[in-house]
């Protein structure tokens, strides 16, 4: 008679300990674990810290549109491409309120507004408050991306009630360089250093698929849980290929390394909801699954992204339903 060996479990240390001292040959061998063993450690981890049949929904409007100084390389709002997107003025409050009541009544927990600035200026910075107001009067989370915000900018939509601060990493320091020029990674950081300071909530990712390399992976994502506080928020965004900017030709990444990159964002920053941002409509139910798994936790809902489609908020429902996911009323986003 022979007995089963009990199986192996991947977890043989404590990797729910809030940690920012994260090493890139350390996430490396995370990259490097089986695949299985990956997503058992993420999955643990992340049932620790939240309910793994409920998700979070935000959505995303763009309030002013086009004519982006910036030359990031996957954007389409950039004034350096010809995508054929036009310039739009700031969108008016009563339009911005409509559009985050219908949000809400899909069920959005968080909505978030998206100009497309190097940095506001502090008449710009004056309407969005008025926005922000508005917002926050319907019940919702407020979330802004703006661009780069002084410390002083960043105190005043703390006062106006803003809730939380986009604004991505979007990849390694060192494969920065090239994809964005206009805008340093010290940039960056120092926007996110304002936003902390004035005591806002952060939300902070990155961009895979564009052409970086997995050393490049593991890198943001170290940067990320090296900041002094883990952003609230993590969005990982799956490379839209726009035609007229520079990545339109590249290839898509692999679906399991998605996977795996949401896994080890969940392992690394284990408080933080990670969220499935752009790229949602070109990914299979069955990516997404494995996803909301490894412990992605948030989506942005409805038909646009900014400029880019998104699934519609039925077919978001329908995936839903087939998983047994429950919108979350509210997710605890505390501060790791």
């Amino acid at each position: 008679m022979t007995t089963s060996s009990p199986l192996h479990h991947p977890i043989t240390e404590d990797h729910t300990a809030l940690r920012h001292d994260w090493s890139s040959p350390e996430v490396l061998r995370l990259f490097n674990q089986p695949f299985n063993d990956l997503l058992f450690t993420a999955h643990s981890i992340h049932r620790q810290h939240f309910d793994p049949n409920e998700v979070q929904i935000s959505t995303l409007l763009s309030i002013k549109t086009g004519a982006c100084p910036e030359d990031c390389k996957y954007c389409p709002q950039s004034v350096h491409y010809d995508t054929g997107l036009e310039r739009e003025r700031l969108l008016p409050v009563e339009e911005v309120v409509a559009a985050a009541n219908a949000a809400r009544e899909t069920g959005a927990t968080r909505f978030c507004m998206g100009a497309a600035w190097r940095q506001p200026t502090d008449r710009n910075l004056d309407k969005v408050i008025e926005l922000i107001t508005a917002v926050g009067e319907t019940g919702m989370e407020t979330c802004v991306t703006l661009g780069m915000l002084t410390d002083s900018q960043a105190v005043r939509l703390k006062d106006a009630g803003l809730d939380y601060y986009n604004h991505n990493l979007d990849t390694s320091p060192e494969f920065y360089p090239e994809v964005i020029k206009s805008r340093t990674y010290d940039d960056r950081l120092d926007t996110l250093k304002h936003v902390r300071d004035a005591g806002l909530n952060v939300c902070c990712g990155g961009i895979v698929g564009m052409g970086e390399s997995r050393s490049d992976r593991a890198g943001l994502l170290v940067e990320l849980a090296n900041l002094p506080t883990h952003p609230q928020s993590v969005p990982i965004n799956q490379l839209i290929r726009v035609a007229g900017t520079p990545l339109e030709t590249l290839e898509d990444l692999d679906e399991l390394e998605f996977v795996r990159t949401i896994a080890i964002a969940r392992i690394m920053m284990p408080h933080s909801v990670v969220r499935l941002s752009a790229g949602r409509a070109e990914m299979s139910d069955a990516k997404q699954a494995l996803c909301f798994f490894a412990g992605a936790n948030s989506i942005f809902y409805g038909e646009k992204l900014l400029t880019a489609d998104n699934p519609e908020a039925n077919s978001d429902q329908v995936l839903f339903e087939k998983l047994g996911i429950n919108r979350a009323k509210a997710v605890s986003d505390s501060a790791a």
